[in-house]
């Protein structure tokens, strides 16, 4: 059976329960912002695709910015979530309830594209990337947030027992649960492949560099405020960046 990108309809409620409303969750959009301040802060108005939109946090930072905002998901319930967030704002978008195959040929070419943990979720994840890399104007930027495949090996191990033997043979990709993308990627790769096709990394940070390690009970009686600390000293070097649950690329289109 021909393999199908994920639809998250079934899975909003655990989306919001266990990433989005969370301190882990808010760390995420925290990074981004960061990230992004130095292109969204430009005075004129940017054209902006959130391909794969989730509940469009970000999106709606840069409507706030007085941006203009095309939105998409393939999740009919995840795109509502989205338009009650604008709404609520007082804040307007182009929403779309397609996939991003479906939906790019009808749009032009942008400033800014949004592709926030979306490929480790798709069939086909580089061909992913080629569409919205290709909707992205010269001298635009692409803003590529994916699961690092670094740290699900890595955290596997540490866990260790059963969880090995999956590792040393290759075969660990789509075993987890439904909240545990079956396509994560490596950073080196995803970043030689952006510079192969005519990007320069402007931004590289890794998103959750120490928290998901922690198990539950050293959680417990760790400081999150001291921890969030050594999370933002860290979060750019090399090694400890590419070892972030998440990674954010942000590349600039020569």
């Amino acid at each position: 059976m021909k393999k199908q990108d994920r639809n998250f309809d079934d899975l909003v409620e655990r989306f919001e329960n266990r990433v989005y409303d969370t301190g882990k969750g808010n760390w995420r959009l925290r990074l981004l912002m960061q990230d992004l301040d130095g292109i969204s802060d430009n005075k004129s108005c940017l054209s902006v695709w959130d391909a794969g939109c989730g509940f469009a946090q970000i999106s709606q930072w840069l409507a706030e910015k007085g941006h203009s905002l095309t939105v998409c998901d393939l999740s009919e319930k995840m795109l509502a979530r989205a338009k009650a967030g604008f709404s609520s704002s007082g804040l307007s978008a182009d929403f779309h309830h397609a996939s991003i195959q479906q939906l790019a040929p009808l749009l032009p070419d942008f400033d800014l594209v949004l592709f926030h943990a979306v490929i480790e979720w798709l069939a086909d994840p580089l061909a992913g990337l080629a569409i919205v890399m290709n909707k992205v104007k010269p001298g635009g930027y692409l803003s590529l947030l994916f699961y690092n495949r670094n740290a699900m090996v890595y955290s596997n191990v540490l866990k260790g027992q059963w969880r090995l033997k999956p590792i040393l043979e290759d075969t660990y990709l789509g075993k987890g649960n439904r909240l545990t993308p079956p396509n994560p990627q490596y950073p080196h790769e995803i970043e030689q492949h952006l510079m192969d096709h005519g990007f320069e990394i402007q931004a590289h940070t890794g998103i959750r560099v120490f928290h998901d390690y922690i198990n539950n009970e050293t959680m417990d009686m760790t400081d999150t405020g001291e921890l969030f600390a050594l999370e933002e000293r860290y979060c750019r070097m090399p090694v400890y960046r590419d070892m972030g649950r998440y990674v954010h690329l942000l590349a600039r289109k020569l």
